[in-house]
């Protein structure tokens, strides 16, 4: 006796398969608003003596050219981003020669559960490999910003601050051996109390209010 439930689950099977080969081959950093980005990022015209902002929501949220008055800097964020993500779309920013970049990069990658390790070993990747394509670029690699779980939000990412100080920790002496220079944004950041971020310049543990651009900004204008 032919087994009607069967044959319908069957159907449905075979109907939903060309959509999953439609997303056979895309990564999983690869969300819609990371292809907006990346894909408009790539059409952009380049220009020469180019500063670029590189990193995730964080870096995304900051009006840069603005804050600094500099129609130079270019903010290529990318909300949601991760290390493997900037990896993959170096290429874009490299490809004008920049006269120098900021690198921001890796919480996300901590709340999805990569180690302290790999994360850091990326970072280190994605300036290595910026001065492989641009020789002359100067890299400028930020440590990650501290976190505040008092917010009770992004809970996968406020828990991080002891992987967030190793990898600044490990950040910083990799710097010393390398051509590249370390800024220290976490110290600045952080409460006089503890090592989470001043709730003076975050609404939600994670994400910055003006009051924190206005800081980061006050912190690098030196390299500007």
């Amino acid at each position: 006796m032919v087994n009607l439930k069967l044959i319908v689950t069957a159907l449905i099977l075979v109907c939903c398969l060309p959509v999953v080969r439609a997303q056979e081959g895309k990564k999983s950093f690869q969300s819609t608003y990371y292809e907006q980005r990346r894909t408009l990022f790539e059409k952009l015209p380049n220009t020469k003596n180019e500063i670029i902002f590189l990193g995730n929501s964080i870096t995304d949220g900051g009006e840069w050219s603005e804050i600094f008055q500099n129609k130079r800097i270019k903010n290529r964020g990318i909300s949601g981003d991760v290390t493997e993500g900037v990896l993959f779309r170096l290429s874009e920013v490299t490809e004008s020669k920049p006269a120098k970049v900021f690198v921001l990069i890796g919480i996300n990658d901590l709340a999805r559960g990569l180690s302290k390790e790999a994360v850091f070993s990326n970072i280190c990747k994605i300036a290595e490999q910026i001065q492989s394509d641009s020789p002359k670029t100067r890299v400028y690699i930020q440590s990650l910003l501290p976190v505040n779980p008092e917010f009770e939000k992004f809970s996968g990412h406020c828990s991080k601050t002891n992987e967030i100080l190793w990898i600044n920790q490990q950040l910083k002496g990799w710097c010393t051996k390398t051509s590249c220079s370390f800024i220290d944004l976490f110290s600045e950041f952080k409460s006089d109390s503890n090592d989470y971020m001043n709730p003076i310049y975050t609404n939600d543990g994670l994400h910055l209010k003006g009051e924190g651009y206005q800081l980061w900004s006050e912190i690098i204008r030196e390299f500007i």
